[in-house]
């Protein structure tokens, strides 16, 4: 029989994406597959349940009915108890896991005996672009984030010239230059800012400059050395934090909008803007938080709430930014699945090898047990 994928919809509160599209249901099932959808899984992404029948997969009514029978579950975020409850002993399980701080949702999919793989933790490298989650909803929370920024400031992005007189351009300042980071000072730039950035990594420097925009940074010996081989920031020492801080102070205090985005994978998000830094600003100025789940780089910034601070700077704390642009961020996480599921099903039938480094790079739970090692550690 061909294998049988099931996508459920959402239960975690605030997710409005999908795993899977009218576009990738047909291209799972050129795979072999079948797709079962629950009923609503694409309304927050503003794709009814008629778009899923017509695409060839058949759509369930209820949980219980759509994973009846199934071989794979695809998610964006980490399955809920009842879901996994429901799942056939050995079914293979694909999704966002947040595995480094879901502990209870790793240690529950180890218990049914799935195979859970966390899309998070696809390798960074060349053959896995297209699978790469982190880097399509990174560069869909980047250009939002500036959105959102834009919609919190009380004036215009640009500078604008008229006949009663001059508007000033915005100088927005983005700390990290990641994918996020990138494509916030693409974008601020479209909306007419003046845009500088920072990033503790040598090769951002490169990028940042390519888009026009000046980098700012104290470039000393361990800033050169400051990056991993996956691509990924080092955590800096104190001292250097200390010189940063100092440049990061004189910078801010000039700034309308300031956009932060560095996370290290498993640890806590850096703290880059403190309480000092935010006092500095002016009254009406902006801080829009990108790692606000992980701990916030912005001291004083609260999980999907805007902060106003007693000298009228608002900072922005939205927990997920590609879920407030939904449909394209589901169509690029669902091709990235559509990639994914390319290394597991040939010909309708369901084969995972382990061994394929893509594969056992992302798997967290196998046979019963947590297999992978940074999260069992």
């Amino acid at each position: 029989m061909a294998v049988a994928i099931a996508v459920t919809r959402e239960r975690r509160e605030g997710e409005t994406r999908c795993a899977v599209t009218p576009e990738t249901v047909k291209k799972l099932i050129a795979l072999g597959a079948t797709v079962s959808v629950e009923a609503g899984t694409g309304l927050g992404s503003s794709i009814p349940d008629n778009d899923y029948a017509e695409a060839g997969a058949s759509v369930k009514p209820d949980l219980s009915a759509v994973l009846a029978g199934a071989d794979v579950l695809l998610k964006v975020r980490g399955p809920t108890a009842s879901e996994i409850s429901a799942l056939k002993p050995r079914a293979v399980v694909v999704s966002l896991l947040d595995a480094w701080r879901d502990k209870a949702t790793v240690e529950a999919l180890r218990g049914a005996n799935a195979t859970a793989f966390a899309m998070e933790f696809v390798p960074r490298i060349t053959r896995a672009q297209v699978m790469d989650v982190l880097s399509s909803q990174a560069n869909l929370a980047g250009y939002r984030a500036v959105i959102e920024a834009a919609y919190a400031y009380g004036k215009g992005f640009p500078m604008m010239m008229t006949a009663a007189g001059t508007v000033a351009a915005a100088k927005t300042f983005v700390m990290g230059a990641g994918v996020a980071g990138l494509q916030a000072i693409a974008t601020a730039r479209r909306l007419g800012a003046v845009v500088t950035a920072t990033d503790v990594r040598p090769a951002a420097k490169e990028q940042v400059e390519s888009l026009g925009t000046k980098f700012v940074a104290i470039e000393d010996e361990e800033f050169k050395a400051a990056e991993t081989a996956g691509g990924y920031a080092k955590a800096m020492s104190a001292e250097y934090q200390a010189k940063q801080a100092e440049l990061t102070a004189a910078h801010i205090v000039k700034q309308d909008v300031v956009i932060t985005t560095a996370l290290i994978p498993g640890r806590p998000a850096p703290k880059l803007v403190t309480a000092a830094h935010v006092a500095s600003m002016k009254p009406g100025s902006v801080i829009v938080d990108l790692a606000v789940e992980a701990g916030g780089n912005v001291e004083g910034s609260k999980p999907n709430e805007v902060v106003t601070t007693a000298n009228g700077v608002k900072i922005v704390g939205w927990t997920n930014l590609p879920g407030r642009i939904a449909a394209d961020a589901s169509a690029l996480y669902a091709r990235n699945l559509v990639a994914f599921l390319g290394l597991m099903v040939k010909d309708g039938v369901l084969a995972v090898d382990l061994e394929e480094e893509i594969l056992k790079a992302a798997v967290v739970t196998h046979g019963g047990a947590v297999v992978h090692e940074g999260v069992r550690g």
